[in-house]
């Protein structure tokens, strides 16, 4: 997966920095705002593909006295600093440009110009997008696509396809917004095209934002992972009951498990340690990305809190 995610970011990274040079060219040579308000998405989401290139590095840093779970979470926090740099850089800096223009409009020089600029942002970008996409859909599996996100624990590969298609949707509203200035004569409609893509890079930010929140807090493993487990400590002949399954993402690879079991009365503790030992083989060759397990012996649980039953439930 981590692969996958270098591929998407690379080949969005190169993408947008080339896009945002070209735009804000056009923009100097124009006086566009929805142009200008295009360089600063493509300047940011530049920015963003370096912060999460650095996020999948920080991850990769082995476990220490302090961080012994690894910094597998690198990576969940660096898409949440992504996701408030395209609010409060993309989208302020977009609106208020926007809303200079609408109150000071000015006539756009050389329209052929951002025409064409906004051609070849769109392939590029449709390009990094159809890529981005293509990786996604592999690794959603049998999911649909809002599904995928809810569930992925790899923010990586849907950040870069919000953001591209964020950056598809507003070359379009720029288009709209230079066609409507020239042919209507009212230059007004430059400012309402960088607003509008204010907006959208704000939208954009949000739902990346509560999306990355839980697996930055603390996200348990999809549920056919948990139920796997129980399974296979149902199948094991020295087990009487199982009380109680936590999981936590600690990386989009990276599972950390804690086991409550009741154990049968009879086994002696020479034939526990096997028995431990061999659920931790079974439950890591079932799922690899289970990383660390631990196993508490515990009397049988009849009542279940809310919070069990609910992720039971689920």
């Amino acid at each position: 997966m981590a692969g996958s995610s270098r591929k998407v970011i690379f080949a969005a990274l190169a993408g947008n920095a080339l896009i945002a040079i070209t735009k804000f060219i056009a923009a100097a040579m124009t006086g566009s705002s929805a142009m200008f308000s295009e360089g600063i998405h493509s300047l940011v989401d530049t920015g963003n593909q370096v912060l999460l290139l650095f996020g999948l590095k920080q991850a990769k840093k082995p476990a220490d006295s302090r961080f012994p779970f690894g910094h597998g979470k690198e990576i969940y926090f660096w898409s949440f600093v992504v996701a408030i740099l395209i609010f409060a850089v993309g989208s302020g800096v977009s609106i208020y440009e926007g809303i200079i223009h609408i109150r000071h409009p000015a006539t756009i020089e050389n329209p052929q110009i951002i025409y064409g600029v906004l051609g070849l942002a769109m392939l590029f970008e449709g390009a990094a997008w159809f890529f981005a996409l293509n990786e996604f859909t592999k690794a959603k599996g049998k999911w649909g696509y809002i599904e995928a996100v809810q569930r992925g624990k790899d923010p990586t590969i849907f950040v870069v396809l919000f953001e591209d298609s964020a950056a598809l949707l507003g070359l379009v509203v720029a288009f709209l917004g230079v066609l409507l200035s020239q042919t209507t004569g009212i230059a007004e409609f430059d400012g309402i095209a960088s607003v509008i893509i204010g907006l959208i890079l704000g939208g954009t930010a949000i739902w990346l934002a509560y999306e990355t929140k839980g697996l930055l807090i603390g996200e348990s493993a999809n549920l056919h992972v948990v139920n796997g487990i129980r399974e296979i400590l149902l199948n094991c002949n020295e087990v009487n009951h199982v009380n109680e399954i936590l999981t936590m993402h600690m990386g989009p690879d990276f599972i950390l498990v804690n086991i409550s079991v009741d154990f049968k009365d009879e086994i002696q503790a020479a034939d526990l340690e096997v028995t431990v030992a061999g659920m931790d083989q079974n439950i890591k060759t079932a799922f690899p990305n289970v990383k660390r397990i631990f196993v508490e012996a515990e009397a049988r649980r009849v009542h279940l809190n809310s919070a069990n039953k609910k992720s039971l439930d689920a």
